[in-house]
């Protein structure tokens, strides 16, 4: 995927300003920064949701994760699942639930799952979705520390299968350095920092202080 000289403006306010990166084919991208750093502004543009200044390629099919589950409600999960696929790819939705840990709950509503299992349905939704590009819009916010290393690992193992490009918004410098493979940071719609994150998985919260302490060092700059 490539970004050349991408410029989002709302009036005479910039919130993206002249991004250019390439992003490496089947790796985890973290995009950094605090609230109104342009972070949901930049993952709009790669779902093709707003329209933008620039050149963006190779992005492919997208699927998306939001913070917010986004379930149908009337449907269970199961219909839940069958919603975003063709008829001939439903055989694929048993071993999904079992992957993401909800055998037995396939006649659910969403009104009798927890919200960790919400989020479990949601991440299978993304990945059973045909696509290229995974675009993750902090799906593990608000959640305690146990809940979401749980579902990074999940994701980490279900895009191990996949392959698929991922580029993950996030304020977590922790989730980041858990997660990704990489780090751009932005501040005021501009690139401040790309980091590599060179740890091998699995990782621990408790593992890279150095990675979270330069991080944490250029969103505060």
């Amino acid at each position: 995927m490539k970004l050349t000289n991408v410029t989002k403006k709302y009036g005479e306010k910039f919130a993206i300003q002249n991004i250019s990166s390439e992003f490496e084919k089947g790796k985890i991208v973290a995009i950094l920064g605090e609230s109104g750093a342009g972070k949901t502004t930049l993952l709009n543009i790669l779902a093709s949701l707003i329209p933008f200044e620039g050149k963006v390629e190779d992005v492919g099919r997208v699927s998306c994760l939001f913070q917010e589950p986004q379930l149908l409600p009337n449907l269970t999960l199961e219909e839940n699942l069958k919603f975003v696929l063709p008829k001939e790819k439903w055989g694929e939705i048993a071993d999904m639930v079992c992957r993401v840990g909800l055998k037995g709950r396939e006649k659910s509503r969403p009104n009798e799952l927890s919200g960790g299992e919400k989020q479990r349905v949601a991440i299978a939704r993304a990945f059973l979705f045909p696509h290229d590009t995974l675009l993750m819009d902090e799906p593990f916010s608000g959640l305690d520390l146990s809940l979401k290393k749980s579902l990074i690992e999940l994701v980490l193992r279900l895009h191990a299968e996949t392959g698929s490009t991922v580029v993950f918004v996030t304020h977590d410098v922790h989730e980041a350095a858990l997660l990704s493979e990489r780090a751009i940071v932005l501040k005021a719609g501009k690139v401040v920092g790309d980091f590599p994150v060179p740890e091998p998985y699995p990782r621990s919260f408790f593992s890279h202080s150095f990675v979270e302490s330069l991080l944490t060092h250029t969103l505060m700059d």
